[in-house]
């Protein structure tokens, strides 16, 4: 049998090292999600983890790798959400309204219910070297699931420069509420999103 598949207290060696690989993610975003890249070394996210660096080292080559694994946990959730909640709703059913309310009433559950996910994925890329080009790289595939809602005649190019333009203008406005910058309502926040939406909508209809 191999050793992977041998059990010990009821779990085998597999869903061992899954456990901690996740209670080593869980203390990065622990870490990362509330002091900055800059609270975020191995000997933190071991202590935090309550693992030793050898299970750290099991899972990822240095720091950075951690870091990187981290965030880009946090945009699959961010992403995932945003298809589940255009999809409920449905293209054909919904209005542009409905599927606004329902992308950025998501999007707002996933960063503010749980704060640490809105840092990492907003502000962690502009303090921490290691996820500043990862950030960048990441703008394209959100900016492509609102080109994806842009009806209207306008060509691809002027879809895509305006979607792109709406995906840096929510994330300045998601930022400075994360970061204390603008102190208004959750309602109020959403509704001021979905106005810009059909703002965008608006210039392709």
């Amino acid at each position: 049998m191999p050793a992977e598949s041998r059990t010990w207290a009821g779990t085998t060696l597999t869903d061992r090292r899954a456990a901690r690989r996740r209670q080593l993610l869980d203390a990065g975003l622990d870490l990362l999600g509330s002091d900055g890249g800059a609270a975020v070394s191995v000997r933190a996210v071991c202590r935090g983890s309550k693992l030793t660096e050898r299970y750290f080292y099991e899972n990822f080559a240095d720091r950075d790798e951690l870091v990187l694994a981290v965030y880009d946990g946090v945009v699959e959730q961010a992403h995932r959400a945003l298809l589940n909640a255009v999809g409920a709703v449905g293209s054909s059913a919904g209005t542009p309204r409905d599927r606004a309310e329902a992308a950025v009433t998501a999007f707002v559950e996933l960063i503010i219910d749980d704060p640490r996910k809105g840092r990492v994925l907003l502000l962690a890329p502009l303090t921490d070297p290691t996820l500043n080009r990862r950030g960048i790289a990441r703008i394209p595939m959100f900016a492509e699931l609102v080109r994806e809602q842009l009806s209207g005649e306008a060509d691809d190019a002027e879809r895509a420069m305006t979607a792109t333009a709406l995906v840096g203008g929510l994330a300045n406005l998601f930022s400075a509420y994360l970061a204390g910058g603008l102190t208004v309502s959750r309602d109020r926040l959403v509704a001021h999103c979905v106005r810009l939406v059909l703002g965008a909508e608006a210039l392709h209809g």
